[in-house]
């Protein structure tokens, strides 16, 4: 069975598994799922059920183990994306129709790639398909931004998503989120930034497995919450060298079994990272991460722990002092606990992917985020000067109120993304025509851009990884 119908499999059987609790589960936009514990229960065994038979489909389809691409880890890392598919040009910034993203990724087993930059607005949600690369690296100028009501990847499998700005804003629907999956699996997002979500910026629910978000700031959900990230009713889920900041809680909220590795949490306004706070049992690793207070915070920066939370913690740090200075100290059992109660600590980490996480120390993590998280290829205006508030190190940022409706606008809203040159591309392929010659290829051949090369990847990968590799030199 080639990788393609593996996946398609894959999509069906996990569709399938989640209509078993369909009726009972929490919608995508839902808050919480109202099931009864009993309920819940169920929900948690369909869902492991629905990761066996998702993880069967992985290995059948990615036997070796090849990364998605050179620095993919965690749960999610073993994606193919749209490898040996079809290359789809975003040629405009229109909302829908030839040439925009909303049609680009529309199909299955297409590698997307950009050759305008600049902000996308959509009114209504972009439903992605399976088997699909969405390769934002590729974006001219100043990258690209998808800003409206959401992005969607639910009920897809097999999905790969780089260097891509995704904010809702307060135009979007309440109840969305900017970027959301429910039912969905073998998906890696890396180096993206998720902001102004309605609900939470991201959500990861209903039976989601073998998930990795990566390298990605998740900040300032606006009203009607101002939350990071739900994540509820999941098996086989990364968080690993986030930045989470000036969102009131969640950041994120963990339902499921999880591995939170590097993450820097800043200026969380009620709770930085929440518990499960439920009585089914969940599993969840902390390691390594860094809590920094910053002007909205109290100190609770760990809540919503019960003991059916089981918790590893190890070599986390907490930075209470609001002094413009990184010197945290070391996270205690205590530290978790608020007047819910405490979680039920671990003395080993349960989680462990195929490609398991590169973990640093908590400063180092602090360090590599302030330097290349979130859509970082070319920085915006927004994530500018979220980082400067970061490196204030408490004296700077605020959660958006998340009784007013003026959403963004109150932290200035958007900024002009500007676009640049497209590089020659004569055989339409996505590869520049210097490119493939640099490398022995022929620039009128678009056959070339799907071969695999000895490493396991097509040409056209090895092209979009070494625009990483380059910018990555930078930092």
């Amino acid at each position: 069975m080639n990788h393609l119908n593996s996946w398609k499999l894959a999509t069906l059987l996990l569709a399938a598994a989640s209509l078993l609790h369909a009726a009972d589960a929490p919608a995508a936009n839902d808050e919480e799922s109202p099931a009864t514990e009993a309920q819940r229960a169920a929900l948690e065994k369909s869902a492991a059920s629905a990761a066996t038979t998702a993880q069967q489909a992985i290995e059948a389809a990615n036997p070796k183990h090849l990364p998605a691409f050179p620095g993919a880890e965690g749960f999610g890392a073993l994606a193919t994306g749209g490898r040996s598919g079809t290359v789809y040009h975003v040629t405009n910034l229109n909302d829908e129709g030839p040439g925009s993203f909303r049609d680009a990724v529309s199909q299955p087993n297409r590698i997307v790639v950009f050759d305008v930059g600049g902000i996308i607005k959509i009114t209504k949600e972009v439903e992605v398909n399976s088997n699909i690369t969405i390769a934002g690296q590729s974006a001219p100028g100043e990258g690209i931004c998808i800003y409206g009501n959401g992005v969607s990847l639910g009920g897809q499998s097999n999905i790969i998503v780089r260097y891509m700005r995704f904010r809702e804003g307060i135009a979007g629907d309440r109840g969305k989120k900017a970027l959301g999956m429910d039912k969905a699996s073998n998906i890696i997002v890396d180096h993206c930034s998720v902001e102004w979500g309605r609900w939470d910026d991201i959500g990861i629910t209903v039976g989601s497995t073998a998930i990795t978000i990566q390298n990605c700031i998740m900040a300032e959900g606006i009203h009607p919450q101002s939350f990071g990230a739900l994540i509820d009713t999941v098996t086989n889920v990364t968080l690993s060298h986030n930045l989470w900041m000036s969102n009131e809680s969640r950041n994120a909220k963990v339902k499921g079994t999880a591995q939170y590795i590097n993450n820097v949490v800043y200026d969380w306004g009620i709770t930085g990272l929440c518990g499960g706070h439920s009585a089914a049992d969940h599993s969840l690793d902390v390691i390594n991460n860094y809590f920094i207070k910053g002007p909205s915070s109290n100190n609770q920066f760990a809540g919503q722990f019960l003991k059916t939370d089981h918790v590893y913690s190890a070599g986390n740090l907490v930075d209470l002092d609001r002094d413009g200075t990184l010197n945290g100290q070391p996270v205690t059992e205590d530290g978790y606990k608020d007047k819910n109660g405490s979680p039920t600590f671990v003395t080993a980490p349960a989680m462990h992917p195929a490609i398991a996480v590169t973990t640093d120390s908590a400063a180092d993590a602090y360090a590599k985020i302030v330097a290349d998280a979130g859509c970082s290829f070319h920085r915006d205006a927004v994530d500018l000067r979220l980082i400067s508030e970061l490196t204030s190190l408490g004296l700077k940022g605020h959660t958006l109120d998340h009784t007013n409706d003026k959403g963004e606008a109150l932290a200035g809203g958007m900024r002009e993304i500007k676009s640049g040159p497209t590089p020659k591309d004569t055989a339409d392929d996505g590869i520049p025509d210097d490119w493939k010659t640099a490398h022995g290829l022929d620039p009128k051949n678009p056959a070339d851009a799907a071969k695999l090369d000895a490493t396991g990847y097509s040409n056209l990968e090895v092209y979009l990884n070494s625009l990483v590799a380059a910018n990555s030199s930078k930092h």
